[in-house]
């Protein structure tokens, strides 16, 4: 994969957790929910591009880095789908499995 469609996915995704802090920031009442499903999108598509890539951002890893963790702690009422989002992109990016897979269980799970 060339570098630079590797840096506008990282860049996207720094972008979009940028825009999202600054929405929860911003948003007394209701959870910012859109802008977080962007960044979970930019997310998942730099996980998937750069799979085989050993190296990656550490700008996007500082942003996945605790991400369900920093959520939790940042509000009392955090949407259950956003929770499991952010948990599912943390395995996916530091872990290499998604936790949320059906179809391919050992028999008996």
């Amino acid at each position: 994969m060339e570098n630079s469609e590797k840096d506008r996915l990282a860049t996207a995704v720094v972008d979009r957790w940028s825009s999202f802090q600054d929405a929860l920031a911003g948003a007394k009442r209701g959870y910012p929910l859109q802008a977080f499903l962007s960044f979970a999108d930019a997310a998942r598509r730099y996980i998937e591009v750069p799979r085989h890539d050993a190296l990656v951002r550490r700008d996007v890893a500082n942003a996945i880095n605790g991400l369900a963790e920093f959520l939790h702690l940042e509000r009392k009422r955090v949407p259950g789908r956003v929770l499991s989002e952010a948990d599912r992109r943390e395995c996916l990016f530091f872990r290499g499995f998604d936790p949320h897979f059906k179809g391919d269980e050992p028999p008996g799970l």
